[in-house]
């Protein structure tokens, strides 16, 4: 097989039919004891996840487990053995993906199905912190969750800091920083998989770099991982990637930069020496790797436009700031700076809004569709004082459209890069969400594999699967083999596609045809079960894992 289509016996139309009855009426059947398996996916074409080429199987399941799986042809596995079959020829049979990074640490219990993450085939989402809030108390939040896929916890860097320093541009104490690494220590203790850090934002871009290594130790003295959204990912970028290697080496921990971009234009092309300093660490020893969503825009709050330290205090002292006629031009000058080389190059169409508190009329539209309204010509100039207007009157999130496809390619093509959403639960219809939190993970295999050729799907699904599932100690998933938890998607290679756009976002991704969480069918047959199977996954020295 080679990877960008499955064999031409695996591509004939799928029955795609349960030759069973359904499975609650089935668990209560009293010839449901006799059978060996509860689930058997016949004649799919199984790409494992390992990045072996994909070979015609029958995969059964026995509770929350793999049980068996032989060759399909000429015999297979025994029907009569399996209390449900799932005729699943002609579609292709994988490990259920896993997202590097969701923004879903304090919602899940709100939106537990996740649908628009599961109709991507995501069975497992890592809610690494970034700048969001730490759920607490956070042991009785992961023992209350219920949900459909499974979720992986961090301990946050933020909102530690906050805890400890509020908003105020400093470093800690000495005692201050104990109380700070006693946080993360409790955190997991309580089951965190390590260490998280949104560096860009306020106020985590206050902390200096030995402030992360002292608590990163703490994360690698249970067996963590560090992952961070990096401090720049426009002009300092490669100090960015060097500070992210400096924890990993003097913290010694695993090391991981998410979604890895070279943003603004003058930094295009900047990903072939980010990925060169990555190749480097590794060579030296360490343990380096990162990831993206597939996407040449970002999305974030209104916040990055601003120069940080104009930020220290809050919504409040920004205002006073703003009011000081000394002070305000050197806010503004700090803007100016940061719009032209990173965010709007002199071009406010960059800008497009998802949600305005203060104007929602303008929710999907762009900065340059307020400024015309105003009468303001398309330049930096016109934005800044908008900018400021929006910020003092709530803020904003947005999508930035910074990035070129090119390092997109580059950076999904390196060997240690795995994939993520960054995306959010979203209620169907509600706000102006990037397409990424509908359909990164389909988009990934619908243009990159499928269209552009850049990967081959067995490569796609390795990354997806496997690479993440080791990096964050879940050996038991990532995989389709024997003894492995039952995480399986089954889809149509030919009709998987993201359909969310910039412009119309809320759309559902197409062609996920079964998705299976720990042996439970969350989608059956293209619907939602409403099952909610999922479970915390704990880091491996968490205390009772």
């Amino acid at each position: 097989m080679n990877g960008l289509r499955p064999p031409p016996f695996a591509l004939r139309p799928s029955k795609g039919l349960l030759a069973l009855a359904a499975l609650g009426a089935l668990a209560c059947s009293p010839q449901a004891t006799s059978h060996q398996y509860d689930i058997l996916l016949r004649a799919g074409t199984v790409i494992d996840g390992t990045g072996a080429a994909g070979r015609l199987a029958d995969v059964a399941i026995s509770g929350d487990r793999i049980a068996a799986i032989a060759p399909a042809y000429p015999e297979g596995i025994d029907p009569s053995l399996a209390r449900t079959v799932i005729d699943v020829e002609g579609l292709i049979v994988a490990p259920g993906f896993i997202d590097n990074h969701a923004h879903i640490q304090t919602s899940v219990d709100d939106r537990p199905l996740l649908e628009n993450f599961l109709w991507q085939g995501l069975t497992t989402i890592m809610a690494s912190l970034h700048s969001g809030d730490q759920p607490m108390p956070f042991a009785e939040y992961l023992a209350s969750l219920e949900m459909a896929p499974n979720v992986g916890f961090f301990a946050g860097h933020t909102w530690t800091r906050k805890q400890v320093l509020g908003f105020d541009d400093r470093a800690p104490t000495s005692a201050e920083l104990e109380e700070m690494k006693a946080l993360v220590e409790q955190t997991m203790q309580d089951g965190a998989l390590g260490l998280s850090t949104g560096l860009l934002y306020v106020p985590a871009n206050y902390a200096e770099t030995k402030e992360v290594i002292e608590l990163a130790k703490v994360a690698a003295a249970y067996d963590g991982v560090y992952v961070s959204h990096m401090r720049d990912e426009g002009r300092g970028l490669i100090d960015a990637v060097a500070e992210v290697i400096r924890v990993a080496d003097e913290a010694g921990i695993p090391a991981q930069i998410q979604h890895h971009k070279a943003m603004g234009v003058g930094q295009f092309g900047w990903t072939e020496r980010t990925l060169a300093m990555i190749d480097s660490a590794n060579a030296a020893g360490l343990d380096v790797v990162h990831d993206l969503y597939p996407y040449t825009a970002g999305s974030t709050g209104s916040t990055v436009v601003f120069p940080p330290w104009a930020l220290a205090g809050g919504r409040d002292s920004l205002r006073a700031r703003l009011q000081d006629p000394e002070v305000r031009p050197r806010v503004e000058e700090g803007m100016r700076d940061r719009l032209r080389h990173e965010w709007t190059g002199n071009d406010l169409r960059r800008i497009q809004f998802r949600t305005i508190r203060a104007m929602p009329e303008y929710d999907g539209k762009t900065l340059w569709d307020l400024a015309r309204d105003r009468g303001l010509p398309n330049n930096d100039e016109s934005g800044i004082p908008l900018l400021i207007e929006l910020q003092i009157a709530g803020g904003f999130s947005a999508i930035y459209h910074v990035m070129d496809e090119a390092d997109v390619i580059r950076v999904m093509q390196h060997p240690l890069a795995m994939f993520e959403t960054d995306g959010d639960p979203i209620g169907y219809g509600q706000g102006f969400p990037h397409p990424r939190s509908y359909g990164a993970f389909p988009r990934v295999i619908a243009r990159y594999v499928r269209e552009l050729g850049v990967l081959t799907l067995e490569e796609a699904i390795h990354k997806m699967t496997e690479m993440p599932a080791q990096r964050f100690g879940q050996v038991e998933r990532g995989t389709i083999a024997e003894g492995q938890f039952a995480d399986i998607v089954v889809f149509d290679y030919d009709r998987l596609q993201d359909l969310a756009t910039y412009q119309d976002p809320h759309r559902y991704s197409v062609g996920m045809v079964h998705v299976i969480v720990n042996g439970v069918p969350v989608i059956q047959e293209g619907s939602l079960t409403g099952a909610k199977p999922g479970r915390v996954l704990r880091g491996g020295r968490a205390v009772g894992r």
